[in-house]
């Protein structure tokens, strides 16, 4: 019988890792998220600041020393890799991490990423770290992982950018972090590519990118991020389930983050059977398959929160 599929929030902000007493709830650490079900070996959404709480629960579990797991990765802005070399796992020899993500125009993707990450940025380089890390260069592609289908596709941000679908035991989820409704000339602000429609297509939940407010969103539309209305839209028009706001706006506190959820479920509510919940560090979703045996219709349940 096909298992529970685990989901947990590592890091949910956007831009930069942050602190503060107003974003305490739903915290600071940026974009990490980890996919774990029996059987299969985990497989973690980004490299953001939220990995290193990763890394903790590991080793607070005593799974740290000996960790295999694989990446996908949406890109290489900083708030998506500034946590690979914290990483507890990886500094131990007997841990293996394989990172698929964007293939890049200046050359192959870990020969990009070393450049970034070494001397005088950063004190070492990803071959200074005792686990072992390959890099596989990934564009419109369809793989697997173990037992996970895998379909990665390109998705208009500033720069190369992957989004992502993983369909795990019966469960299906979409990874959209940095998706800018603005980052194409001639495109109208509420047109859905078709390749994201084929990410999100019924999907049992949709992590998408809700960064801007609609009047933050008129200032920064060539930034590469989405209104949280578009990421409604987008889950409405694939027929996603569950949608979870994603990379939040470091300017944003709890107090607003609740206020932005509580309009968007009220809208969803009119407008759509689409369930919505705004992501937040800690935050662990278990997704139980339908019983296709009698309703094969049904959507996953939700089994804890």
């Amino acid at each position: 019988m096909l298992g529970i599929v685990k989901i947990t929030f590592h890091g949910v902000r956007g831009s930069t890792p942050c602190n503060g007493p107003e974003l305490v709830r739903y915290g600071g650490s940026t974009s990490c998220v980890v996919v774990e079900t029996a059987g299969q070996l985990p497989i973690v959404f980004d490299l953001g600041t939220g990995l290193r709480n990763f890394g903790l629960a590991l080793d607070a579990q005593n799974r740290a020393a000996d960790f295999h797991g694989s990446v996908l990765l949406s890109h290489l802005h900083w708030d998506h890799v500034q946590g690979l070399p914290f990483f507890v796992p990886l500094h131990s020899p007997d841990s293996t991490l394989d990172v698929y993500g964007p293939r890049q125009p200046e050359g192959p993707l870990g020969e990009v990423f070393a450049g970034m990450m070494r001397p005088p940025y950063f004190p070492i380089r990803p071959a200074d770290l005792a686990g072992t890390i390959d890099f596989h260069d990934a564009g419109n592609d369809d793989f697997a992982i173990g037992a996970a289908k895998v379909r990665s596709r390109w998705i208009r941000h500033t720069g190369p950018t992957l989004g992502y679908r993983l369909d795990l035991n019966g469960i299906s989820i979409a990874y959209l972090a940095d998706h800018g409704q603005g980052c194409v000339e001639g495109h109208a602000d509420e047109f859905v590519p078709q390749d994201v429609l084929d990410l999100c297509d019924g999907v049992d939940l949709l992590i998408h990118d809700a960064q801007h407010t609609p009047v933050e969103f008129e200032q920064k539309r060539h930034w590469g991020h989405c209104t949280i209305d578009y990421a409604l839209h987008v889950a409405r028009e694939s027929g996603a389930q569950r949608l979870a706001l994603f990379h939040h706006d470091p300017a944003h506190s709890d107090d607003q983050i609740d206020e932005l959820l509580r309009d968007t479920r009220e809208t969803a509510a009119r407008t759509s059977s689409v369930e919505v919940l705004a992501a937040s560090e800690g935050l662990c979703l278990n997704l139980a398959p339908p019983h296709r045996s009698t309703s094969p219709s049904l959507p996953a349940r939700m089994v804890s929160r």
